[in-house]
Parts: C-alpha cells; sequence; structure tokens
C-alpha cells in the first residue's frame, strides 16, 4: 500500500466532507429554525466493513 496516495486520498475524502457539512449546517442556521443551538451526529461508514463512528456535537448559534 502506497501510505501518500492513501493520505492524499483520505485528506480529499475529508475536505469534500467538511465543505460540504459546512454549507449544509450555515443553510439550517440560516433558516432560523434551528433554535439557539443545533445539536449535530456525524456517521461514518465504509461499505463492506464494520465501520461505524459516530461524532456528536452542538454548534451554538446565539
Amino acid at each position: 500500500m502506497d501510505e501518500d496516495a492513501l493520505n492524499m486520498s483520505i485528506r480529499k475524502f475529508l475536505k469534500e466532507v467538511g465543505i460540504t457539512s459546512q454549507r449544509e449546517i450555515e443553510a439550517v442556521a440560516r433558516n432560523g429554525k434551528a433554535g439557539g443551538k443545533l445539536k449535530l451526529r456525524m456517521t461514518l461508514t465504509a461499505e463492506g466493513t464494520d465501520l461505524n463512528h459516530v461524532v456528536d456535537g452542538e454548534i451554538q448559534l446565539t
């Protein structure tokens, strides 16, 4: 396995996830229906594996 290629591929995926997730969160925040804070959950799975990584968090909107 080429570690550099793996690292670059992971970073590319995470960059896409981060950018698109930020846009979606901003859209919800601008919508004004979320209240003072937004509870979030991100779930990472990988097809064909038992990967199921969950990250919970909150974002203050006010």
